[in-house]
């Protein structure tokens, strides 16, 4: 039972590969709330498209919503914590990660 408690409470080293930085850099650059407003954007265009009676692309424009704003959740995760942790940018860094409310 104690092996099992210690490896969930010791954090695990890895390294994020080449693509997956480059890709967190990128969209770090954006503002949180792009995607946010992309959704909403996706939503209205697809009401619209449904009320024109253009039901396919309504649904089809309709399913960005969902991605988009995971898109922001992992941008504002990005900024907030990073994800290499053995760099030094991450949570596994020390202190809170940049967590509010975290002590």
């Amino acid at each position: 039972m104690e092996a099992r408690q210690q490896s969930i409470t010791e954090p695990q080293e890895h390294s994020e590969g080449r693509v997956a930085r480059a890709i967190e850099q990128q969209t770090a650059k954006l503002p949180s709330d792009a995607f946010l407003w992309a959704a909403f954007g996706a939503m209205a265009t697809s009401a619209i498209l449904n009320l024109s009676d253009r039901r396919h692309a309504s649904l089809f424009v309709g399913q960005w919503a969902a991605p988009l704003l995971l898109f922001g959740i992992y941008n504002k995760l990005v900024k907030i914590a990073g994800s290499d942790r053995v760099s030094g940018g991450g949570m596994g860094s020390g202190g809170n990660g940049g967590m509010p409310g975290s002590y």
